[in-house]
């Protein structure tokens, strides 16, 4: 495929992997609330940022070209957040830093009510403000704090559900982990093969 096609389907991965909802805001002309959305936020501060990291990273082995290092590690970062599954170039080859970096996005996934699979962004922002709540509750034992996102409290049972998924999907994963290793294969090859089949990439 031309460099043009594969510029294309990077842009249109990422826009399948947002909340559909957002299209649905956009549609109705309301902007404001599209991009005060806080997971679509972080979603794009994701991507930018792990598409920039992996940029420099690899670099050197497209002969400092920076314009051919970007493409790829956009393609690549667009299609394993969003568990699409496309690829130009073996990221095998890529090193540990750029690797780790795909592998922490396979477990990201994309945003709550989008076509792609992992963990969500959403439910990572509610175990990270879930963390910040618990922390500061311990500092502060007295205070009473409730979860917000986009200025809005996220009821106990959400709070919960999320809590109780994550404890699932981390006993899942290592007894999936387990019934893998009976096959001899190495350590990173058990958990990177779950971790693809457990957040459905591609």
């Amino acid at each position: 495929y031309s460099a043009y096609t594969q510029t294309v389907t990077t842009v249109f991965m990422a826009l399948f992997g947002v909340n559909f909802s957002i299209y649905f805001f956009l549609l109705r002309r309301k902007f404001d609330l599209a991009w005060k959305n806080t997971e679509l936020r972080w979603y794009v501060s994701i991507i930018v940022i792990s598409t920039l990291l992996i940029t420099f990273n690899i670099k050197s082995l497209y002969h400092g070209d920076f314009g051919y290092s970007l493409h790829h590690a956009a393609f690549t970062v667009s299609s394993v957040i969003t568990t699409t599954g496309f690829g130009t170039e073996n990221f095998d080859l890529w090193p540990e830093f750029s690797r780790t970096i795909l592998v922490l996005l396979m477990f990201v996934g994309a945003c709550a009510g989008s076509t792609g699979g992992g963990i969500k962004v959403s439910r990572i922002l509610i175990l990270l403000k879930t963390v910040k709540k618990e922390l500061i509750q311990l500092l502060h034992p007295r205070s009473v704090r409730r979860i917000q996102i986009d200025g809005k409290a996220i009821e106990h049972e959400v709070v919960r559900s999320t809590n109780v998924y994550m404890g699932v999907y981390i006993f899942i994963f290592a007894f999936s982990m387990l019934l893998i290793a009976l096959n001899n294969f190495d350590l990173i090859t058990n958990f990177t093969a779950v971790a693809a089949t457990l957040n459905n990439i591609g």
